[in-house]
């Protein structure tokens, strides 16, 4: 597809280099003009691309702007292209014009010689008729003699021409002529006009192919990496280790922490807490959560802990 899509583009560019080198001997101008056409060539196709990309993207706006300056550019390029097409089979007429040409001159010359040769065999008869002077009749054979070997030359010369082929363009071009009863030169300006936006349609086709490649390839690449992202979370939340929770600190020592909190003995002090009545710290934060938990305890923007008004 890409191989047929570069052709397509690569003769569209080429036919329009053929007319647009035409339009200035000067060797500068043929650069800058030559330029022009394959910035216009590629341009086009390069705006049909985006236009499916807006339109693939809904972008209305997008796609109408795109698809207008995508229309004058393919009708510039359509205009180049015709215009290189008509100059390629204008030179294949021209050279079929100029084979026959040189082919009409030699039978005119032949011909031209035989009405020489047919003039002097009446003078001949009439000589013989008359009874007069045979070396009359003499030359005038002998003048014969030489023109048929000057029309044998100029015969041998005139078959020692290459045979022009007609050429398969030329050809077709005589079959429509022919066919739909039109002149050469009409069925050439039809033809050309045909292949030319034909070539465009090519283009344009295998372009739209390539953008719809390119977007599927996206989509799944996307779609591919959120299910490998979504596989991986899954696998992550199998394989880790289930957070243990902290256990239930016992009734009687959350019954014995309470008793002393309310009854004033001990401050809300973890430590205290702990030394006082021999526990160990990470008992002692248990007991302090739980009791926060049932709203005994409560806990200032310091973070600490105090009796609640309701235990009081």
């Amino acid at each position: 597809m890409y191989s047929f899509t570069g052709l397509a583009i690569l003769a569209s560019i080429v036919f329009s280099l053929l007319l647009f080198l035409s339009i200035d001997d000067n060797p500068l101008m043929k650069w800058l003009f030559g330029g022009l056409a394959i910035i216009f060539e590629l341009g086009k196709f390069y705006v049909w691309y985006e236009y499916g990309e807006c339109k693939a993207r809904r972008d209305l706006g997008g796609a109408f702007w795109s698809l207008l300056f995508y229309s004058v550019l393919a009708a510039i390029s359509i205009g180049g292209s015709i215009g290189g097409i008509n100059s390629a089979t204008n030179t294949i007429l021209s050279q079929q014009a100029r084979h026959e040409r040189e082919l009409a001159r030699f039978d005119e010359q032949i011909a031209s010689i035989e009405r020489q040769i047919q003039l002097n065999e009446e003078a001949a008869r009439k000589y013989i008729e008359m009874a007069r002077i045979s070396s009359g009749v003499s030359g005038l054979q002998q003048a014969n003699t030489k023109l048929r070997l000057k029309q044998d030359e100029l015969r041998q010369e005139r078959d020692a021409k290459p045979v022009n082929e007609q050429s398969s363009m030329l050809g077709l071009m005589s079959s429509l002529a022919d066919g739909v009863g039109m002149s050469i030169s009409q069925v050439q300006f039809l033809l050309v006009c045909f292949l030319s936006v034909l070539l465009d349609v090519f283009g344009a086709f295998f372009v739209s192919l390539i953008g719809e490649e390119n977007r599927f390839r996206r989509i799944w690449l996307w779609q591919q990496a959120r299910e490998l992202a979504a596989a991986r979370l899954a696998e992550a939340a199998i394989t880790a280790p289930p957070v243990a929770s902290k256990p239930e600190p016992e009734p009687a020592v959350v019954a014995q922490v309470r008793s002393v909190l309310e009854s004033g003995e001990l401050k809300c002090s973890k430590r205290g807490v702990a030394e006082a009545l021999s526990l160990s710290l990470e008992e002692v934060d248990r007991v302090f959560q739980h009791l926060l938990a049932q709203g005994v305890l409560g806990q200032g923007s310091n973070r600490h802990y105090h009796l609640s008004a309701q235990a009081g």
